[in-house]
């Protein structure tokens, strides 16, 4: 299990497989998101879309969904989540669209108040299988810190 300590600031990882299918699309933005280009071909031509277009945060949830698979094959002493910062939607994603990400550790620190912990920025990038950028954000964390007593990063 990859505890503080083990976080590598500059470390890359890229992962994940996500067929959108044209069903979920619909499904995710009746129930969540209603705008009609997200539920129409007809209204989404008359967008910039020209088509319909799945939502921004269903983009977010597909994604949420490959780092989940990808921490379960690469176990970290996670606390949760404090927030996202630079929420960026790049291009559309459509259904047929093939998704993947790539991430990359910009900073981590180490808690002050609280030793048994430490706190990170992790850059998140979807790609559509053109390997074109679909969305990116930074994910703020805490994780886990594997001896309290030591100190340093």
């Amino acid at each position: 299990m990859e505890h503080f300590e083990d976080l590598v600031v500059g470390r890359k990882a890229r992962f994940g497989r996500y067929e959108v299918t044209r069903e979920e699309v619909l499904d995710f933005a009746h129930k969540f998101d209603p705008q009609p280009f997200h539920l129409s071909d007809e209204a989404a031509a008359k967008t910039h879309f020209g088509r319909i277009a799945a939502s921004g945060w269903h983009t977010c949830a597909m994604v949420m969904a490959m780092l989940i698979e990808h921490m379960k094959a690469h176990p970290q002493a996670g606390l949760g989540g404090v927030g996202i910062d630079e929420l960026r939607w790049l291009k559309p994603v459509f259904p047929g669209d093939v998704l993947r990400v790539e991430s990359e550790l910009l900073e981590k620190t180490r808690s002050r108040s609280k030793p048994g912990m430490g706190s990170g920025r992790i850059r998140v990038t979807a790609f559509n299988q053109h390997d074109e950028p679909v969305m990116r954000y930074v994910n703020i964390f805490l994780i886990a810190v594997r001896d309290p007593e030591t100190a340093g990063s």
